[in-house]
């Protein structure tokens, strides 16, 4: 089977990406004819090297962008990879009705070792990594393509927070946190609070949480999850110049900088 006529396979099922071993298994053509075909095609646009080894697809109706929405493959890229994953931060606010500015860079958090932003023409991938793998929070969600796994809406609120300084502040994303805490339910946040392990992370949540008058009843499962362990003053946006000062709320969070939406 050519290249072309494999492209087009894929395309009637909805498949956006392929790697260089699938196409091999699936063609009667030498590895070398393969890649001058990949070359060609590459060429002329109609496919992507995303990374090594692994292309995608770039059918008409997004060739002038030049990119695909990220869940058309994101799944089996990580299939390929064989590691686990997850949409998060900005890209699965997004999903999650709370996406207010219009992001051009896709977040996606999967596990250790670091991997890798990719940032080729228009495709713009950065990877957070964790040792951390939740147990529970992330959730399956449905594209033209198939399944993509992205985090729920509390862990994608604790994970902004958790990773504020990498994100452009808290202030850019205060927004979309008070959003977010709109879809959180008491289902959700009892999942997060039995295997999620950063407290100062989960002060500063309960903290926004209040500001932003959020269920009262999460707020509490929250405060009295927090009562049950020891839990120190922390800085609301961390610094590391900077040590919390004197505190005067429960959730023993230093208020650090001028808090402020930047909508």
């Amino acid at each position: 089977m050519s290249l072309s006529n494999y492209i087009k396979e894929l395309l009637s099922v909805e498949e956006y990406s392929f790697s260089l071993p699938e196409l091999i298994e699936n063609s009667n053509k030498s590895e070398s004819a393969l890649k001058r075909e990949l070359s060609y095609l590459v060429s002329k646009g109609e496919i992507i090297p995303l990374r090594k080894s692994f292309y995608l697809i770039i059918p008409p109706r997004y060739s002038k962008h030049r990119k695909l929405p990220v869940e058309l493959y994101l799944d089996k890229l990580f299939r390929s990879l064989n590691r686990d994953y997850y949409l998060g931060l900005y890209s699965a606010a997004k999903f999650q009705g709370a996406g207010h500015q219009q992001i051009q860079r896709d977040y996606i958090i999967t596990t250790t070792p670091l991997l890798l932003d990719i940032k080729k023409d228009t495709i713009d991938l950065r990877f957070f990594t964790t040792s951390n793998w939740p147990k529970k929070n992330i959730i399956n969600r449905k594209s033209d393509s198939g399944i993509f796994k992205i985090s729920d809406p509390i862990l994608t609120s604790v994970d902004l927070i958790h990773h504020q300084t990498k994100l452009g502040g808290l202030n850019r994303m205060m927004a979309i946190l008070e959003e977010l805490m709109e879809e959180i339910n008491e289902s959700n946040l009892k999942d997060l609070l039995t295997w999620y392990p950063h407290k100062s992370t989960l002060q500063r949540f309960g903290f926004l949480m209040e500001k932003f008058q959020a269920d009262l009843g999460l707020i509490s499962i929250l405060f009295d999850h927090l009562s049950s362990v020891k839990y120190y003053p922390v800085l609301l946006s961390p610094n590391s110049n900077q040590k919390p000062g004197a505190v005067n709320n429960r959730w023993k969070v230093d208020i650090n900088i001028k808090m402020e939406s930047d909508i």
